[in-house]
């Protein structure tokens, strides 16, 4: 049995950030900046909430008999209960024979174009496990995008307006990148896990170190550029949030309203129709959250029954990073245009430079992880090279001038000239005899 060390993970990130973000709100309470206490305070409470309310929903607490569980939930302590469970199941597991087993069926990553199908044996305790992982996977991204990306913005904010980097507030950011960095991560494995979920999957080393180091130099750059550009320009950056925020939001709703589907029903039999639209309502939320800061790996499909869009369509891959980096070199430009004078002592155009090549190194990652190190690569339709290529065409295609048709009409009109001189020469010659013919009769 696997050893549950994505749980302990979440846990771990879950416990220091919010204790971090409790210090450094006191501290920001002593120091008299009241905005910046509660600003922390919200960003630091709201994913809790959410993150309990994620665990209850998919372990059914509501509907069990447990009001213990229920009331240390309420008091933010279900990610700790959880995770004491958990490890309970998972060092309690072999020393008792369960009553009865399931048998699931999987296929194997297709070797030399076939594909065998195995069969496995999944007791109730590796079954319970699953579960949690599953439920503490969600959480964790709930927690990344929800709480740790605000988060982490709102403190280089504040560094950069008062020009000072405590221990405690780089400690914070630190902690909150990885928070980030962790929940694309588990949202990059969760995608993969769901479109692929008749195969036997094994994610390899290079594989997560891929996605590291793609998340993180995505995300920490698109933090920075945001920043910036709000550092200088504050009264355009809340236009600019919510354009994003709300274009990804209504996004799939667009799509769903366009398919003529039927309402979802099958989420959960428990709710009705107003609670089945929060969900979806929810749902929309986290994904305009995820890609405000980076690209959500699980696309949402609402007239789809598993919610996701299980198709690998690298167009829409592809116009996301293409328009991104434009918005964030435009929101660079304008930095680079209206900067203040605390900036005085920054190399601007180096800063530039950096932070594009930054994220031309995400891009870079990405490719490589798409390419070399995706545990599915081998089920793809296409690769990332074809696909890209495609759409590089098809851009250039877009792009290219229609060509002039002057030249084509001239030489249609010489032609059309030349053959009407040619069967006006030749009636001509019908009517009145061919000369030499005359002259040789004469003779």
């Amino acid at each position: 049995m696997k050893f549950p060390g994505s749980v302990l993970v979440s846990l771990v990130l879950f416990a220091a950030e919010t204790a971090t973000a409790l210090c450094l709100s006191g501290a920001y309470r002593a120091a008299g900046d009241r905005m910046w206490q509660w600003l922390t305070l919200l960003f630091a409470l709201l994913p809790c909430v959410l993150v309990q309310l994620s665990l209850v929903f998919i372990h059914r607490d509501v509907s069990r008999d447990r009001p213990l569980v229920l009331l240390l939930h309420l008091l933010q302590l279900g990610p700790l209960v959880r995770c004491v469970e958990v490890f309970y199941i998972y060092f309690r597991a072999g020393r008792v024979e369960e009553p009865y087993v399931s048998i699931t069926k999987k296929r194997q990553m297709p070797k030399d174009g076939y594909s065998e199908e195995i069969e496995k044996e999944v007791g109730q305790a590796e079954g319970k496990l699953c579960t949690h992982r599953s439920a503490f996977s969600r959480a964790s991204v709930i927690q990344a995008f929800l709480g740790s990306a605000p988060q982490l913005t709102l403190q280089l904010y504040i560094c950069v307006l008062q020009q000072e980097i405590t221990a405690a507030r780089s400690i914070f950011m630190v902690l909150s990148l990885l928070s980030i960095v962790y929940g694309a991560l588990r949202c990059n494995i969760l995608a993969i896990k769901i479109k692929y979920d008749d195969y036997d999957i094994s994610v390899k080393p290079a594989a997560y170190l891929c996605i590291f180091m793609w998340r993180s130099f995505e995300i920490a750059t698109r933090v920075t550029v945001l920043v910036l550009f709000s550092s200088v320009l504050q009264i355009w950056t809340l236009p600019v949030v919510l354009v994003n925020f709300f274009g990804f939001f209504f996004y799939p709703w667009i799509l769903f309203w366009q398919s003529k589907s039927p309402f979802p029903e099958n989420i959960e039999k428990a709710l009705s129709r107003v609670g089945t639209t929060i969900v979806l309502c929810l749902l929309t939320f986290l994904y305009a959250g995820i890609n405000m800061f980076c690209w959500s790996a699980v696309q949402v499909k609402l007239n789809d029954p598993d919610l996701i869009n299980k198709s690998q369509n690298w167009y829409c891959l592809t116009v996301y990073y293409i328009l991104r980096f434009i918005e964030n070199a435009f929101l660079l430009l304008m930095w680079y245009i209206y900067k203040t004078d605390i900036y005085l002592y920054v190399c601007a155009p180096l800063l530039v430079l950096q932070l594009l090549i930054g994220y031309c190194m995400a891009v870079l990652f990405m490719l490589v992880f798409y390419q070399f190190c995706h545990p599915c690569k081998k089920l793809f339709s296409s690769s990332i090279s074809e696909g890209l290529l495609s759409c590089f065409k098809f851009f250039c295609f877009i792009c290219k001038p229609p060509k002039s048709t002057t030249p084509t009409n001239k030489a249609e009109v010489k032609s059309e000239n030349t053959d009407e001189v040619q069967s006006s020469s030749k009636t001509i010659d019908s009517q009145n005899g061919n000369p030499h013919q005359s002259v040789s009769s004469n003779a």
